[in-house]
Parts: structure tokens; sequence; C-alpha cells
């Protein structure tokens, strides 16, 4: 199982990024720029990595791939940063296999995302509570709430009972969009109940970092290409400097936004690290987005904007 020293638990914050998974321009698993990419977002003073999520391309690999990703990233990182592993899956019993394999090599838990279409509050309880069961206390979890993607709205009343009957659940990674005010409010009704706190880091980009930061959140699960920024952001507001935070991160904002774009992003990000020298090559796996040279043209305007801003 995981060495106890990057076991996930209830104070995770800062910045865990969601990394992305590299290709060559063939399409094959490029696990040179693994290293590289692991290599540079440990520069960039990442806390931790979440690997095989939604923008990591999770579904487009096969299980050796998936085995061979989880390999590679746990031997570079060597105990440097925890890592969590997405195990999001159709299948519980694949879900169960993959949370097994990731502990086995070293993942510090393990993200989960409920399965698609579940409509009620009875069903998302029960999907998460039997995934619970089925791993055990020594599989710390992570709720993964993004609506956009799964069609499952995890309502706040679910997220309580989910805390207090489970204590390997110590991390949300909220993404639900508008979704600021249920951050406010699981905050406001742990605290009103006395419920244990757990660690919520948050999506979407990172777009809404900061008034998320300000409601409560402990730091950002996101992927932008610059993660400095958002190491430097959460480290600001953990000194207590809010306004400073901001102004660093409204420099960002065009960019982060362009990213954000959805069916473009993850390409954009690609690139964008491409160009960073991260990775070698910025390809997406089919089906997949692939930039245009008007697509470029833009990408190129908007760094050029945000290095002269910096300056």
């Amino acid at each position: 199982m995981s060495n106890g020293k990057h076991r996930l638990d209830e104070k995770a914050s800062g910045v865990y990024i969601i990394a992305a998974t590299p290709f060559g321009d063939d399409g094959e698993l490029d696990l040179y720029s693994v290293d590289s990419l692991t290599d540079f977002y440990l520069e960039k003073g990442v806390t931790g990595f979440t690997i095989l999520g939604m923008m990591g391309e999770a579904p487009k690999l096969s299980e050796a791939e998936t085995t061979a990703v989880m390999e590679r990233i746990l031997k570079r990182v060597n105990g440097r940063a925890p890592v969590v592993v997405g195990v999001s899956h159709s299948s519980n019993r694949h879900v169960h296999r993959l949370s097994n394999e990731a502990m086995s090599l070293g993942a510090a838990g393990v993200m989960v995302a409920p399965a698609p279409n579940l409509k009620t509050d009875e069903q998302v309880h029960g999907y998460y509570a039997a995934i619970a069961d089925l791993l055990g206390k020594d599989i710390p979890i992570c709720l993964q709430d993004f609506p956009q993607a799964t069609a499952v709205h995890t309502s706040v009343s679910v997220i309580h009972r989910l805390i207090d009957e489970f204590p390997q659940i110590v991390m949300l990674k909220h993404e639900d969009f508008p979704g600021m005010r249920k951050l406010s409010r699981i905050r406001k009704e742990s605290e009103e109940e006395g419920r244990r706190r757990i660690s919520i880091l948050v999506g979407n980009g990172g777009l809404f970092l900061p008034q998320e930061m300000l409601r409560g959140a402990d730091g950002a699960m996101t992927g932008f290409a610059y993660p400095e920024m958002l190491v430097q952001v959460c480290k600001l507001f953990a000194d207590g400097k809010p306004e400073e935070a901001e102004n660093l991160f409204n420099i960002y904002l065009p960019l982060l936004r362009h990213e954000f774009q959805y069916g473009i992003g993850l390409a954009l990000r690609k690139e964008t690290l491409r160009r960073r020298g991260a990775i070698r090559s910025a390809f997406v796996r089919k089906p997949g987005p692939v930039l245009d040279a008007t697509d470029q043209a833009e990408l190129t305007r908007l760094i050029a904007r945000q290095d002269a801003a910096l300056a």
C-alpha cells in the first residue's frame, strides 16, 4: 500500500496539478515526456499531482497504458509529492482494481466521479457508499463533483452524509458551475453542525480561484499550463495577502479563460506546455481537438501579452 508519508488527508491544501498525459505525434504514449512534464510540475512548486483525470485523457488509455503512466509518474515523483489517481469508471470492479493498483504503487489516494446519469440524492449517495465500502477504510477518497461532465448533481446534504459515514472521504474536488454558494454552504453547515472539515480543492480551470479561496477552499486541483501562478496565488492567500493574490491572478486571467474553453482547451493547454519545453508534442488522442493556424496565432498573442504584463 501507499507509504504513510503521503496519505491524502483532510488537511490537504495548495495546488494538486491535473497532469496532462503526453503522446507523440504518432499518438503513442511518450514516456520521455511523462518524465519531463513531471519534472516541470515539480520545478513550478506544485504541492501534489492528480493523474489520469478527465483532462489526462484517461478514458483513451488502454489498461496497460494506464498502469505504465501510473508507474512512470510515481517513480519519477519518488515520494516528493502526493499523487492522487483518478479511478472513475462505469464498472465498480474496475474502480476497485485500479484503486488497489494505484495504492500498491505508492499513490496518496484516489479520485472518484459518480457514474453518469444518477438522478436522485439516494442514487448518488448509494453509488458513493458502495464505492467507499468496496475500497475500504485504508484508501483515501477524493469526491469529484463535476456535473458538467457527469450530468450528476451531488447535493450538499449528500456530501455531508458521506463525510459523516465514511472517514476515508477526505477531499472534495469542487467544480460545480455555478458552484460558489455550494462551497460556502458546505463550509458554513459543517461548522454549525460540528462536522469533520474535509479538504476542498477547486477545478473549473482555476477560473474562480480567488473567490473560492475567500469562501473557504484550500487550494486548486486543475491543470493550467502556468502552474506557478496557481502556486503563488494559493501561497499569497495562505499568507493573508488576498489582494496581492488576486492582482497576480488577474495578469494570467485572459490566458486562463482562453484555456478553459470546452472542446479545445486541452489542445491549447498541451500546446502551451509544449512551447514551455515540458512535453515534446501537443498531440491530443482522437477523438480530440486540433489547433489550426489561427488558433496558434491567437495563443501566441495571448502569451506575449501575458509576458509583457508580468514584465
